[in-house]
């Protein structure tokens, strides 16, 4: 297999087969990057193959699939990473070598090694055309809101700071607090990396949003507002998750009013980041109080639907429906088809990297759950696919302090929190 030299870093070459790796080995490159997602065309290796391939010629290998016109940041940093990990030199392919050229392309330039103009003939220079690298960069500069992602890695949850960049306002969208099942040590690290993010950029935080009560993590939204002192917000059907979990937990003393949050939004409201006009829709389904947060081109959609690769989200909580989570996401597919959608987490399927950023048009093209089927069939899908799923080891820790807006149990006289679990209550 033939690769392109771009640096004593990195190479790109089209499609390897498995002669290909040794001979990679035998160059002295250090590792494999793989950029082509499974099944593009007929006997294409994939990524399994691929791997077993770069182990036996013992090449450390990373898989970083993507479609060209969907490339996003998290592709990028992704790359980046992989690069690094490798340590020492790395043939990066697609079919081509040109998504691999364009996702190293862009991180330069996002990173400030290259300016935007010099992107085209830094590809024509190496035999390539990177128009595409190029459109992206323009698309990106007229995004009005811009959105740092933060990926927790114990939850595959993702956190994210939605900012205007004209007015340094904020909001933060699902932060996670720290909790460790086993010593049941809590601990306030994502919280502070989102903080250091917004103390570095000089950002202002004017909002602390959650989509719903959680089940799989601890919402750091009651730490953060203290930190920060912006009002923290829901969608305002969450008193039907509160008065739901209050009798599970048998805790007559909850106040099942949503008073636990500054502002409790209903379908249809709107608010303000600096310059960026919100927008909140009602999206139950998941569970009774989920709502989509519209923030200029953007929109938090947390778990309503993943990445295309990775369907939808699960209906079989206390509260959850199928029916419901189809027709939210109907009413989610009629923004904007070049709407950024965010979601909540990310599971990487396949062993791929951590992906959170789709637009309505991927998602209707490339996603299995919502394109090409009906509701009766999103339903029974949904339900044949949750009967398989456990549940979240965290739920029944994480709902008593979720639906009290993320403050923990009040400490009893010995000075210690206790945590209640109700036993064969689900």
């Amino acid at each position: 297999m033939t690769s392109v030299r771009v640096n004593e870093l990195i190479s790109v070459a089209g499609q390897p087969d498995a002669a290909g790796f040794a001979a990679f080995a035998a160059d002295g490159f250090a590792g494999v990057i793989n950029a082509r997602p499974d099944g593009e065309e007929p006997g294409q290796p994939g990524n399994a193959a691929e791997k077993a391939s770069a182990a036996a010629a013992g090449l450390a290998y990373s898989f970083v699939p993507v479609k060209g016109a969907e490339i996003t940041e998290a592709d990028i940093r992704a790359f980046q990473l992989a690069m690094t990990q490798a340590k020492g030199p790395v043939v990066a392919h697609c079919k081509s070598g040109t998504r691999a050229l364009t996702l190293y392309a862009l991180g330069e330039v996002l990173d400030g090694r290259m300016q935007p103009k010099e992107v085209e003939a830094f590809g024509q220079n190496l035999g390539f055309d990177l128009a595409g690298a190029c459109r992206w960069l323009e698309k990106r500069a007229g995004q009005p809101a811009r959105v740092k992602a933060f990926f927790e890695p114990r939850t595959c949850s993702v956190q994210y700071v939605v900012a205007d960049p004209v007015t340094k306002r904020c909001a933060i969208i699902d932060p996670v607090l720290d909790f460790d099942e086993m010593s049941g040590a809590t601990g306030t690290a994502n919280a502070d990396a989102i903080l250091a993010h917004i103390d570095s950029e000089g950002l202002t935080v004017e909002w602390i949003l959650d989509t719903h009560p959680h089940a799989d993590h601890f919402s750091a939204a009651h730490y953060l507002k203290g930190k920060t002192g912006a009002p923290t917000a829901i969608g305002a059907h969450v008193t039907d998750v509160q008065v739901l979990w209050k009798e599970i937990y048998n805790w007559p003393a909850l106040e099942t009013d949503g008073s636990q949050w500054d502002r409790l939004f209903a379908d249809g409201d709107t608010f303000e980041i600096g310059g960026l006009k919100a927008r909140v829709m009602f999206s139950p389904g998941h569970t009774l109080a989920s709502v989509t947060y519209v923030i200029g081109d953007a929109a938090f959609v947390h778990d309503t639907v993943f990445t295309p690769d990775s369907g939808t989200a699960r209906t079989d909580f206390p509260g959850g429906s199928a029916s419901a989570l189809w027709h939210s996401i109907q009413a989610i597919l009629s923004l904007p088809e070049e709407t950024r959608l965010f979601s909540g987490h990310d599971y990487q399927p396949g062993g791929r990297h951590p992906r959170w950023e789709s637009t309505i048009a991927a998602q209707k093209s490339g996603n299995p759950h919502i394109s090409a089927i009906d509701e009766a069939g999103f339903v029974a899908l949904r339900q044949a696919r949750d009967r398989t799923l456990p549940k979240p080891k965290l739920m029944l820790h994480a709902l008593q302090v979720n639906i009290r807006g993320g403050r923990l149990p009040e400490p009893e006289e010995n000075g210690r929190r206790y945590l209640k679990i109700p036993l064969d209550a689900l």
